[in-house]
């Protein structure tokens, strides 16, 4: 996962004891840019650990109107624009293909979460990056606890999100700069499967990703986070089967 720092604006099943929340985000509003996968998982736990959640998507306020009622009184639904600005921290839990249209002008000053990955497609590549230019939340001290990757160049930034982390129910694993953010990138022993388990031989690249959402979380604690990372060695960019 990667932290965009203020002034920089940029472009993870299981149930399990509830984790306890911690005073310093208590009053923390998260800002939520995309309503697929990831961002309704997101919002479902930031308002069950106590976080207010404002959720937009590219369609207009009235398409999470129904979700946002689901997931409780601390949820409401916004423009992006308006999810991006009220937002201490922002989620940009959007297609990488979109991320040319993240309200960029409301997202100055702001702490961005940047979940992305890089996976090939018909019809979309990014050049610069051809050329290499969760559920799984346990209360603090846990022994299964779940770690995530975080890389960022501000370090205030990255301490926001890693609190905002422990709130939802997870370590975190500080990767060092955005430069050193390709260690969890598609392809690197981080990517997915130490969230998810082996999965089976002879999947194409569509049947992973399906695979992949259907799959029972397992657990990944900081210490293997650690070790793969450290074990991570680059190459081209982009998910590849």
């Amino acid at each position: 996962m990667g932290v965009r720092p203020p002034q920089r604006p940029g472009v993870g099943t299981g149930k399990a004891a509830r984790p306890e929340r911690r005073t310093q985000v208590s009053g923390t509003t998260l800002g939520i840019i995309g309503t697929g996968m990831v961002g309704v998982a997101v919002a479902r736990r930031a308002v069950d650990a106590g976080v207010h959640v404002v959720l937009s998507n590219s369609r207009g306020p009235e398409t999470p109107a129904g979700l946002v009622a689901e997931i409780g009184a601390r949820a409401r639904a916004a423009t992006p624009v308006e999810a991006a600005a009220t937002g201490d921290l922002v989620l940009a839990a959007v297609p990488l293909a979109a991320h040319e249209r993240l309200p960029r002008a409301a997202l100055s000053g702001k702490t961005v979460i940047d979940p992305m990955n890089y996976a090939l497609y018909p019809g979309f590549s990014i050049p610069r990056l051809d050329s290499n230019e969760l559920k799984l939340f346990r209360p603090a001290g846990a022994d299964d606890r779940t770690a995530i990757p975080l890389s960022g160049d501000d370090g205030t930034a990255k301490k926001e999100v890693a609190d905002l982390l422990d709130v939802l129910g997870f370590d975190t694993v500080d990767l060092g700069a955005l430069a050193e953010s390709w260690r969890s990138e598609p392809n690197t022993p981080l990517y997915a499967l130490p969230y998810v388990g082996k999965p089976p031989a002879g999947l194409s690249s569509d049947e992973f990703v399906v695979w992949v959402q259907q799959a029972v979380g397992v657990p990944a604690p900081a210490a293997r986070i650690r070790d793969l990372a450290a074990a991570a060695v680059r190459g081209p960019a982009g998910f590849r089967m």
